[in-house]
Order: C-alpha cells, then structure tokens, then sequence
C-alpha cells in the first residue's frame, strides 16, 4: 500500500476526464497513440505544473492566510474525493474501452496468448537461471561450505552468497526480458509483458533479499541461525520470509496491473481506483502480519495462548495506524501519509539495522558476544542509521515538494529553524559515533584485561588501577560530548550559547559556595585517585569502615564489608586510608611450649613445616616466603614463647595460617614437644596435717596429762 502511494500520488489530485464512448473513432484512437507517447506525457505534465503549483503553500506566505490555505486543502480533498466516487460509475465503460483497445492490438491474439507470453518468457529465464546454476554449482559450493566463526568468515560467506544470488537473477532477468525485447511487438503488447516481466524480476530480488537478511532454510552443512543477518528465532524468519514474499509480490504484480491500466487508456481517477483496491489487499497483508506475529519463544505456551494486554493493545494500535494510512492515501494526504510512514518504520529500521550490524560482526563466542561488540559493527550500525536518517529527510522533503538548495539561500525564521534542525541532527549523529567509538574502545579494553587477568592473580592486581580509571573516563567523556552537543545544537538553532555560558559559570560558583560538603568530596576523590589509594577490588579500612573496594563514584566510595553489608562513604570523610591489599602482608604467630622443650628440635620442626606449606600447590602461588621461627619472644609464668613468620599475598594469609597450626600440632605431637597452657595446683608436706588435727584436739580437750604424773 505504502509503495501504491508513489504511482497513484503523482497525478494532480483534481485532473478529470470526460468518459470515453463505447467505440471510438479512428480519431480518437489516433490521439490515444499519441497521448501514449512518453515526451507527449511529459510535455503536457510540465504544462500542467504551473496551474497546479498555486495550490501548493510556500513558506514566504504571511501567517494571516492560514485559515485560506486551510479552506484550500479541504475544498481540494472535497474535490478529489467527489472525483474519486464520480470515477465509480464511468469505470465499466472504460473497462469496456480498455478491452476494444487491446483486442484492437492484439488482433488475433488472446488474452491467454499474453499470460501464456509472459509465462513461456518467464520459464526461459528460469532454465536460463537453472543452467547458470549447474555450471557454476561446484564454484558456489566451494565458496559457501567454508567456516563461519569469525565476523571475518561471516562477512565473506554473506557476500558470496549476495554475489552468487545476484548473478542468479542478472540470468534469469537476461533470459526472460532480454530475450522478449529481442523480439519485434506490438507496442502496447510490449508495454504490458515488459510491466510483468519487470514485476516478476521485482518479486526475485525479494527472494534473494529474504533468503541473505533471514535464512528461512538451511544451506548446506550451516545451521540457518548462523546464515542469518537479521537474529530471530527459525519460526518467526520463516514467517517474515512468506510474508515479505507475498508484500513485494502483491505489489510488484499491483503495479504491473496500474501500469496496464495505465497503458489502455485509463483516466487519472480510473488508475487511482484501481490502485485503491490493490492497496486493500496491502493493507491486508499487514494487517494479517501484525495479528499473526510469531511470539517470543521465552513465553511459556499458556502466555503464548493469552498474551498480556499491552501486547493486544499495541496490535490494536498498529492496525489502526496502517487503516489510517490507507485512509489517507485514499483522501490524497500524501505528505501525511508518508510522514507517518517514516515516523514508524524509521526507527524500527534503526532498530533493525544496530541489532543486524552487531549480530554479523559478533566476536568468537557466544558469552563474548552478548557483552562486547566488535569497532566495525559501530561504524557499519552508525553509518547505515546516518544515510536512513538523511534518505528519509531528503525524502520528505521531495515529497513536501521542499527546495533544499533554494531553502538555504533564504533568511526567514522558518528557514533558520529548518536549517538548525538539520545540523542539529548532524552534530547529534557525529557525536553518537565518537561516544560509541569511545565506549567501544573501552569495553574493549575491560573485556581483554578481564580475559587475561582472572581476578585474583598477579596480573590482574597490576591492572587494578586501569580497570579503576577506564568507566570513570567513560563516564567522564559521555558527560563532555554531551554537553558539548547540547551547545552547538543549541547554537545552530540561532541560541546565543554565550550568555548561557557566562551563566553557568555565576551558577557554578554559587553553587560551590552552597556545597561546599560535595565540592570537597569531589576534589578529595579526585587526589584519592591520582596518589592511587586503593582501587576496585582492594580492601582497605578508614576510622570505623572497612570492607572491599566495589565502586568508585564521582563523590563516594562503596565498601563491601566481609560479613555483607554495604558502606557508601563520601571521599571527604575518608581521612587517612589503611590499604590491606598491596604487593604483599607478613604474618606473626606466636606459640606456647613447656619450659623442657629442647628449642632447636622446635625450630628444626618448624621449619620443616614451612616448607611442607611451600610445596603444596594449593599454598605455593600465594606464600611469598616460607613459615620460619624467629626465635624466643618471652619467658611467661608457664611457658616459653615462640615467634613465627612469613609472608603471603594479601588477603592469604588466613587460611594458610590455619593450615600451618594444624600441621604444628601434628609434628609436635610425633616429636614429643608439648604445648603449654596454664594450670592449677594445690600440694603440701605430709606431717600438716596430723599436726594440725593434734592442735584441735588439744583445743577442745585440754592440755593431755604429762607422762609419769
């Protein structure tokens, strides 16, 4: 329907003509011919323009006369419509005068002799196309069964195909239209199969188109999904592909028929009719394509069966926009109808395109592609989305009858502000592209140290500071090509961004005056980061806080604390920072032994203990120096002291400390070194206590008598 829109718009909304009789004369005949002739058409086209060219607004026509234009363009749909249902009744009569002149033409011909014409001419192109096959098969096998992995293999298998696709149908459009021009016809006879022939050729290359951008079918040992330049599940590329098919098909053929009509003499209003009906079956099309739309296959099948309501609202919607479309290609509203137009397809083809661009150049790897995307995908995405903007913008225009070249030599406040708004969109398009180049290189970046380094090791603590500065750059450059769009939009809008800079600037120190609190924050995270403090990923402890370093900010840092929870603390209240996860961390045990402990078998024990430590693979990589005895730290009230060492990468050290008093306890137990711990113990000589049990007797019985008394 949309595509109908440029055959039947062309012609003058209110060009009538008088119905022709049943059988016209040889005269008439004869001007027929001679209205057939293009340069006639053409000559009498130019002689029409400037009568219909008053109709047209133009942008010097003072605002006072709009209620007149407005009154204009509704007496010209008037028109057009009354023309449209005067048409109605005079159409069986030019179907009838259309039917005399082709049999006129044809002569001893019937109409089956023409369908069968175009038939035999469209098989001679097919065998034509099917020998070409044939002989370059083993050449197309060779070049499409290769691999397919790399955004390199892709591109190269999807331009083999393209190529070998476009051969295809340079041959079938060779053997068919080439060879019925080789031929001598009758001019009406050649206008007709040529219009066909040309629809059939239309028709292939929507195949061909169909087959490279969905892959509805495997080809070869390649799975589909593979092939396919458009992601989407099989199911919904098979329907996409059938209905692309029967939309350019209809079409293609529709516009054939107008161009018949067209040809047996048809007036204005007659070919629009006709193109009217054949919209309807356009409309049909999609309006079927949107109810039927393949659902996602993520919704389980009960959702599948009863889609959620915004789903049905939206269906709802869209048919009711395509209906409105065919409504206003009926009233001849053509600069409506195909604003709406490239109001709803132009971002769904950006959509399209972004989602196309990043699934053919996707990196290696299923997991890598989801996350990163290749530089050449943002170029081919932003590149692709610069021309639809711009061939939409010079479409419009053209069909808004707008004169860009005369528009930008006049001086008017319309002008200006179209002219703004084209190099506003300029600069915004420009600055997309650097901050997808920026970011790209970025995530690149994050993506390759994150590969090559896994947390953890040594590299990726060397590379602590750059996976810490890379998103605040990013951040950082966002921020400045933002504003910096935003100034030379405004600019080329006629904004004099002067005063709005000298503004800012009083706003800023205002600003800082009434926050000093975030001023000092920003600044103290700023000198955080030049003297290289800590770094994501570090755990570090300030006053009270402690934990892992999460996220950097722009005025706060967040702690994960080991137990779980959370700290967001402003940079101005940090203060001094304790940094617990720098190159590497000694570690001091000290153990207890009995004062009969031989102290060279101790060390001797120890020591062999840290090396047993250092030769685990489980231990090794993370002990710096092996477990060692320092010697005695202090005689106790029950013990003799021992002092240990060694040093391990940070954050190690406490479960490797725990290995080692394990395997203390063990190799002092098998050599007899006991460890000590405090006792109690009460003890006394053996004559206490009859002394003392002879004392309370005497107490409580008296003095005993003296021996010979």
């Amino acid at each position: 329907m949309f595509l109908f829109a440029v055959q039947a718009g062309a012609e003058p909304a209110c060009a009538q003509t008088a119905a022709a009789p049943a059988a016209p004369p040889p005269q008439v005949q004869e001007l027929l011919r001679l209205l057939d002739d293009p340069a006639i058409r053409t000559w009498i086209d130019q002689q029409r323009q400037p009568a219909a060219s008053p109709r047209e607004p133009t942008s010097s026509e003072p605002q006072g006369v709009g209620s007149e234009m407005l009154a204009t363009r509704v007496e010209a749909l008037r028109t057009h419509l009354g023309s449209l249902v005067a048409a109605v009744p005079r159409f069986p009569q030019e179907v009838e005068r259309a039917a005399v002149l082709l049999s006129q033409e044809l002569q001893s011909r019937s109409l089956l002799d023409v369908v069968l014409l175009v038939l035999g001419f469209l098989g001679l192109g097919a065998g034509a196309e099917w020998l070409f096959r044939k002989a370059t098969a083993s050449a197309r096998d060779r070049n499409i069964s290769g691999p397919i992995e790399t955004a390199a293999e892709r591109v190269r298998m999807t331009v083999w195909r393209l190529a070998f696709g476009l051969a295809h149908v340079a041959i079938f459009g060779i053997g068919s239209i080439g060879a019925f021009l080789v031929f001598d016809w009758p001019p009406l006879l050649r206008r007709i199969v040529l219009a066909y022939l040309f629809a059939a050729l239309l028709l292939r290359f929507a195949l061909l188109g169909g087959r490279i951008l969905l892959s509805p079918r495997p080809m070869g040992r390649h799975d589909p999904e593979a092939l396919r330049v458009i992601p989407m599940a099989d199911r919904a590329a098979r329907f996409w592909y059938r209905r692309l098919v029967l939309f350019v098909g209809w079409f293609a053929f529709g516009w054939a028929t107008v161009e018949l009509v067209h040809t047996l003499g048809f007036s204005p209003d007659g070919r629009r009719l006709v193109a009217y009906v054949l919209g309807l079956g356009l409309l049909v099309l999609a309006v079927e394509a949107v109810w039927r739309w393949p659902s996602s296959p993520t919704l389980v099948p009960e959702a599948a069966e009863h889609p959620p309501r915004h789903h049905v609202l939206g269906e709802w919607l869209l048919s009711l926009h395509l209906v409105l479309l065919w409504g206003l290609w009926v009233a001849g509203l053509i600069g409506l109808f195909w604003l709406l137009v490239v109001a709803v397809v132009l971002p769904q083809a950006v959509k399209i395109t972004q989602r196309s661009a990043r699934h053919l150049l996707r990196p290696p790897g299923s997991a890598e592609a989801a996350n990163h995307h290749e530089l050449g995908a943002v170029y081919l995405d932003r590149g692709i989305r610069a021309l639809l903007i711009v061939a939409a913008a010079l479409f419009l225009a053209r069909v808004w009858n707008i004169d860009l070249v005369e528009l930008t030599s006049r001086d008017t406040v319309g002008t200006r502000l179209v002219r703004g708004a084209l190099s506003s969109i300029v600069i915004l398009l420009v600055a997309d592209l650097i901050w997808q180049v920026v970011k790209t290189h970025i995530d690149r970046r994050l993506s390759r140290l994150q590969a090559e380094a896994p947390p953890g090791s040594e590299a990726a603590l060397s590379q602590a500071r750059i996976r810490t500065l890379l998103p605040m750059f990013r951040m950082a450059a966002f921020i400045v090509l933002a504003a910096v769009a935003v100034l030379m939009t405004l600019s080329s809008l006629g904004v004099d961004i002067g005063p709005l800079i000298a503004g800012a600037g009083i706003f800023g120190v205002a600003v800082g005056f009434g926050s000093q609190t975030l001023v000092r924050d920003v600044i103290s995270g700023i000198f955080y980061l030049l003297d290289d403090a800590f770094r994501v990923g570090e755990y570090i402890q300030s006053g009270s806080y402690k934990g892992t370093v999460e996220k950097l900010g722009f005025r706060s840092v967040k702690l994960r604390h080991h137990r779980g929870p959370v700290f967001t603390i402003p940079y101005g209240q940090l203060g001094a920072v304790e940094n617990m996860s720098r190159d590497w961390v000694i570690d001091k045990m000290t153990i207890n032994v009995t004062y009969d402990t031989d102290l060279d078998k101790a060390k001797k024990v120890i020591k062999q203990v840290g090396k047993e430590l250092a030769a685990d693979p489980e231990f090794a990589p993370n002990l710096i120096e092996p477990l060692k005895m320092q010697g005695v730290e202090q005689f106790g009230e029950f013990a003799i002291q021992l002092r240990m060492k060694m040093m391990t990468r940070p954050g190690e050290q406490f479960v490797i400390r725990r290995r080692a008093y394990a395997m203390l306890k063990k190799a002092f137990d098998e050599n007899g070194i006991r460890f000590a711990f405090p006792t109690v113990q009460v003890a006394g000589r053996d004559e206490a206590e009859p002394a003392a049990a002879r004392q309370v007797l005497t107490l409580v019985k008296g003095k005993p008598p003296e021996e010979g008394g």
